[in-house]
């Protein structure tokens, strides 16, 4: 066991000193060049720095590819979440829940498109994006059904709920007014001012030039179309006229008005005056091309029209009780007074009595009554006897036989 042991212990100290030998021709080798040893050893010092030198490199090298994976992988992640914070607004738009509260007012103007709307709605804070609502309108299908107007919503609203409403009618801020056939002007503008809340004064004060009348309308009595309009919060007197206007003339367009004069020998002005005396002796709309014949017949014979009408719009009244001292009243637009059209509309016709002005019944009467105004009932004769007879069943029917 010792002897093993002293083995040992010289193989230790021989392995040292070999080692030390070696630190010293590493050492020396700087110092004293070996025989032979010129340009080779040279070479071999090279080679041995060189030998310690490649490991070195090599983990530089590994660091810098590291380095420039991580700044890649880096690079990548940031792209990577730059464009989710791009398109994680549509593909997951930031959305309210429930139904929401309160009262927002929000006008969509004509040609608005679905991110148009969206917008409008979120600054309103109806919605919380405009991306929640353009999603909710394409899944559903329905961006060409939104229309203009004002509508009635709530803030905080999810954005399928404010898509809902959108749809609703009932949610549209507009008031609806009917103008009925036959009302003049100041009537109309009345019921307006009563429906519409706009200002009776306005209506009256309207520049005429600013509607888009006809060339040929000397004012807008005739002109504002009987039809039902909608009114939207904000609509001046001039928007609800014009559009009036506007509505007449697709209506003279419908019927051929213009062309239409030219047949039956009248100027455009003149035919809607026919209209409106046609509209405003009533009767039904059979009636309607009778009562135009009956004013065709008067006027190429040359006798005075004798229309009732005319009488009580120059008096600005409406009864069905016309005396003979109201036949007598100085005003152009007294028919019994006067020969010929009056010199414009008395009211504003519908499309049924511009029709019948146009294409008048074949007919030689030259009188006509409404004899029972409760049911409608108008009688047409060429006899004046029969005229003298349906007077007097009218003033029965009216009570003042």
């Amino acid at each position: 066991m010792a002897h093993h042991a002293s083995e040992a212990t010289a193989e230790g100290e021989e392995a040292e000193g070999a080692t030390e030998a070696g630190a010293e021709a590493l050492t020396g080798a700087g110092d004293e060049k070996p025989p032979g040893s010129g340009t080779g050893g040279a070479d071999e010092g090279r080679s041995a720095a060189g030998g310690e030198e490649e490991p070195g490199r090599r983990k530089k090298a590994l660091r810098k590819a590291g380095l420039l994976s991580a700044g890649l992988l880096a690079g990548v992640l940031a792209l990577g979440l730059g464009a989710i914070t791009v398109v994680k607004p549509y593909l997951s738009p930031a959305d309210f829940e429930g139904p929401g509260s309160g009262s927002v007012t929000v006008r969509i103007t004509p040609g608005s498109s679905a991110y148009t709307i969206g917008s409008a709605l979120a600054e309103a804070g109806v919605v919380a994006s405009a991306q929640s609502f353009v999603r909710a309108a394409e899944e559903r299908a329905v961006t060409d059904r939104l229309r203009p107007g004002h509508y009635r919503l709530r803030r905080g609203m999810a954005a399928v709920a404010a898509l809902d409403l959108l749809l609703k009618p009932g949610s549209r801020v507009v008031r609806r007014v009917t103008v009925p056939e036959g009302l003049r002007v100041q009537e109309v503008f009345s019921r307006l001012s009563k429906l519409a809340g706009l200002p009776i004064e306005e209506l009256r004060k309207v520049d005429k030039a600013l509607v888009g009348l006809p060339k040929y309308a000397p004012g807008l009595e005739g002109f504002l179309f009987p039809a039902t309009y909608e009114i939207e919060p904000g609509d001046t007197a001039v928007d609800v006229l014009a559009a009036m206007v506007e509505r007449f003339a697709a209506a003279a367009r419908h019927v051929g008005l213009e062309e239409g004069a030219k047949r039956v020998n009248l100027t455009p002005l003149e035919v809607v005056t026919v209209a409106s005396m046609i509209q405003a002796e009533g009767g039904t709309d059979e009636d309607y091309p009778k009562i135009a014949r009956v004013i065709y017949n008067r006027l190429a014979k040359g006798t005075p029209l004798e229309i009732d009408s005319t009488v009580l719009y120059a008096q600005n009244r409406r009864t069905l009780r016309v005396t003979e001292s109201d036949t007598k009243v100085d005003s152009p637009y007294n028919t019994y007074r006067h020969k010929g059209l009056p010199p414009g509309p008395i009211a504003n016709p519908g499309e049924k009595a511009l029709m019948a002005a146009l294409n008048p019944a074949e007919g030689d009467w030259h009188w006509f009554v409404t004899t029972d105004p409760a049911h409608r009932i108008t009688k047409f004769t060429n006899k004046e006897s029969e005229f003298v007879r349906y007077r007097e069943e009218l003033n029965k029917n009216l009570g003042t036989s």
